[in-house]
């Protein structure tokens, strides 16, 4: 069940729309923890900055996503009654790859940024 559940959350989240979202703007987008540069593409003020500007747009990103992601983390851990509901030690796993995944995001985007 989990395997199906990640396909459907990989598909979900790993697709890149082709055009702005309806009311989303750079900068809420990266207050949202949203880090690909190429989503952040889309959005006609990001091909105005420097690579150093859209560098640090990128970092600001990633820190609130490691927020969100130990926030909900924290959210699940601190259920009442946490042993007796093995869903949720699923959902804490998902998060931490989300978080791995993170990890390993930046450090590409770091190279993938370096001047």
């Amino acid at each position: 069940m989990s395997g199906e559940f990640e396909e459907k959350f990989e598909s979900r989240t790993s697709s890149k729309p082709k055009k702005k979202p309806a009311g989303m703007t750079l900068e809420k987008a990266i207050e949202m923890g949203e880090y690909d540069p190429e989503y952040l593409s889309v959005f006609a003020e990001w091909h105005n900055l420097t690579k150093m500007m859209q560098w640090q747009y990128v970092r600001e990103a990633i820190k609130n996503r490691k927020r969100f992601l130990l926030r909900q983390w924290a959210e699940i851990f601190n259920i009442l009654d946490f042993s007796s509901k093995p869903q949720l030690a699923e959902a804490m796993k998902n998060i931490e790859k989300q978080q791995k995944k993170l990890a390993e995001d930046e450090e590409r985007l770091q190279v993938e940024f370096s001047f």
